[in-house]
């Protein structure tokens, strides 16, 4: 049997078997953020039109993330098919071991590690960046940008609500509008038509009716004060877009090297972690894999599994604290990859000698 074919064989299932799973947890990553994305829509937070380009940019923000576990998961599910199947076995007759594994296993991290390296430090920060400029600018937009023809929109402070029956795209003005605004002195705008502009020294939007009625008073007065008009400008509550920082997570790789905060420190540390994590997790799940896992399946599989999250909840607590300025952002997450990995080598090799993983133990 040609070790060849086999290490051939083991990198193409794994990657097979990556394609499988990171379908199936998109699929679940994409209904729970669609849901959320929906909603704010709805709430007049942000345009339905640009719910699927926030969608995708949020899928890519976690990629880095989740390809690392979706190769976990991908090799433990390869390496528990071929014990199952017996294939492991005959491998082994033939005389070769787990130590043969590394090799392939080394290519996959060559492979994955080239992309999670694209998408940490490059494609993610950078998805994040546009994402969370969109979400502000939505955030903080006007009034009048949230307004669909044909449904009342309350207004961003909750004290008044605007109905448009329709907009012409050719003239980009609406029609029949509606204003209501509810605060101390109630007052209420109707006219045929308008249009937004901006003034050009205060930089302010305006929303300009045409050919309507202003109907003012307070409420429970009989005292109403009603005015035509022929042009009527109502300022929209516009927030001052100069306070936005973008956050560490968003900020592109080079701007991170050229800062020496500790947080910025710590964020470009986390990204070349995402990178270094995945050899260690390779050899996690080769030492989970060996002839006796077939009688302890799930066992197993939750204990490799327990690693995996032990070691990134661990990983995301050093970030914690780093932020935090409690620990050195040169060294915190490093002395993390070093315990792990020599944990790691520690269960390789006793799976390579085919003891258990804990001494006095069986086999998981």
């Amino acid at each position: 049997m040609s070790l060849l074919i086999i290490h051939r064989s083991f990198i193409k299932e794994v990657l097979q078997t990556c394609t499988a799973v990171t379908a199936i947890l998109f699929s679940i990553f994409l209904v729970t953020r669609l849901v959320g994305f929906l909603r704010e829509a709805a709430e007049g937070d942000i345009p339905i039109n640009s719910v699927f380009l926030l969608l995708v940019l949020k899928m890519i923000t976690y990629l880095d993330i989740l390809i690392p576990l979706v190769l976990y998961i991908s090799t433990l599910l390869v390496m528990g098919r071929w014990i199952r199947d017996n294939e492991l076995t005959i491998i082994n007759a033939c005389g070769i071991g787990m130590a043969e594994f590394v090799k392939p296993a080394m290519v996959l991290f060559a492979i994955i590690g080239s992309i999670v390296a694209l998408f940490a430090l490059y494609l993610s920060p950078l998805s994040a960046e546009v994402g969370r400029s969109m979400e502000y600018e939505f955030r903080t937009r006007t009034d009048a940008t949230g307004i669909t023809p044909g449904v009342f929109t309350e207004t961003r402070g909750g004290t008044g609500v605007c109905f448009v029956e329709d907009y012409d795209r050719d003239s980009d003005t609406f029609q029949n509008i509606f204003v209501y605004n509810g605060n101390d002195e109630e007052g209420l705008v109707v006219a045929k038509s308008g249009y937004k502009t901006v003034d050009i020294k205060t930089n302010d939007d305006f929303l300009v009716l045409k050919n309507g009625t202003q109907y003012r008073g307070k409420a429970g007065s009989s005292k109403y004060v009603v005015m035509d008009f022929e042009t009527y400008a109502v300022r929209l509550r516009q927030r001052a877009k100069n306070n936005f920082v973008l956050p560490v997570k968003a900020r592109s790789t080079l701007t991170l090297l050229e800062e020496e905060h500790h947080t910025a420190i710590g964020e470009l540390h986390w990204r070349i972690s995402k990178v270094v994590m995945l050899p260690i997790l390779l050899i996690f799940a080769l030492s989970f894999s060996t002839i006796t896992y077939r009688s302890a399946r799930f066992p197993g599989m939750f204990s490799a599994l327990l690693i995996y999250f032990t070691y990134s909840n661990i990983l995301g607590l050093g970030v914690a604290l780093i932020r935090k300025g409690s620990a050195n952002p040169h060294i915190a997450l490093w002395v993390i990859h070093l315990f792990f990995l020599a944990l790691a080598i520690y269960m390789f090799r006793r799976r390579c000698a085919n003891r258990p993983l804990i001494p006095g133990l069986s086999n998981p």
